[in-house]
């Protein structure tokens, strides 16, 4: 199943915008689509499965009967066969633990696509008790995708899957840390524009550092600017090899002052798509994504990828 864009889908309103956005990456990306649909008896589970960190609670992806799955897969495969013409699409229901089912298929995926419940009325969206573990421990690409979100980009009627769509999409937006500027997250970010003939903003928040509780910008507003110079030569320096890969994609570079989660989570406001990063670990449990991309998995108003890396 490599080089499968794969959704996993439940039936709920969250999972059916995860399949409807899975469905525009793998036409863009001129991939099939695989639906998957994980079961499981929670009447058995809470008796016999140990804890591991993964699935504690019946939850989004989970449902009993097996009848059950077939009609949520079927009705998905209806709904986007009608909407995406031509598309390879595949179906298949699992019995299982949901997170661990989907950890597993992630691996075989160019991409994992997942529903996150909305926060009411506030902006962003929170990760559920499936999807959130599915990001943490991950080792393939997964993206965040709520229920609501504004549509995606399309090619243009008789253009193709890579007509001339300039201009049709919202900015790609990628959130990167020089101190460790990892190739799968910048490769990702540029692939991602590239698709969907977008441009790429490279966000960077920095800030001056305080030694020993002096500012040394707040006495020499000097220091800041030279700082603020050399981030913004640094950044150019990363993307200049990435820009030569990908002549076509237009790239903006945004070198900011303050905590890199609020710019990113101001800048969700204006893109079709935010890309942040996450360094993997080994912990057997728990939720470790990294501070920054946890506040732009909570809060932002665009799909997220978050793309693992070491």
């Amino acid at each position: 199943m490599s080089r499968t864009v794969i959704a996993a889908v439940d039936g709920s309103a969250e999972s059916l915008a995860a399949a409807d956005w899975a469905a525009h990456e793998a036409r863009m990306r001129r991939l099939p689509l695989h639906l998957l649909h994980v079961w499981q008896d929670w009447s058995r589970a809470f008796a016999h499965a140990p804890f591991t960190g993964l699935d504690t609670t019946p939850c989004e992806g989970a449902t009993a009967p097996p009848h059950y799955a077939e009609q949520v897969t079927h009705d998905a495969l209806d709904r986007l066969r009608a909407a995406h013409p031509g598309l390879e699409i595949t179906v298949e229901q699992v019995h299982g633990r949901p997170a661990g089912v989907l950890l597993s298929a992630a691996e075989k995926a160019e991409v994992l696509v997942v529903g996150s419940r909305g926060l009411g009325g506030l902006a962003g969206f929170l990760t559920g008790s499936v999807s959130l573990p599915v990001i943490a421990h991950a080792e393939r690409p997964v993206v965040a995708v709520r229920a609501g979100e504004r549509a995606e980009c399309e090619p243009l009627p008789g253009t193709g899957d890579h007509g001339d769509r300039k201009g049709q999409c919202l900015d790609v937006v990628l959130g990167l840390d020089l101190s460790r500027p990892c190739d799968k997250l910048l490769a990702y970010a540029f692939e991602a524009a590239a698709a969907r003939a977008a441009t790429l903003r490279v966000v960077h928040g920095w800030s001056v550092p305080v030694v020993e509780g002096y500012d040394p910008a707040a006495a020499d507003p000097g220091h800041g600017v030279a700082l603020g110079l050399r981030e913004a030569s640094a950044l150019t320096d990363v993307l200049r090899s990435w820009r030569g890969k990908f002549p076509q994609v237009e790239v903006k570079e945004q070198c900011l002052v303050g905590r890199p989660a609020g710019h990113l989570v101001e800048a969700s406001k204006a893109a079709s798509l935010m890309v942040v990063g996450r360094r993997i670990r080994r912990a057997a449990v728990g939720a470790h994504i990294g501070p920054v991309t946890h506040a732009v998995l909570h809060h932002s108003t665009a799909p997220v990828a978050v793309v693992p890396h070491r």
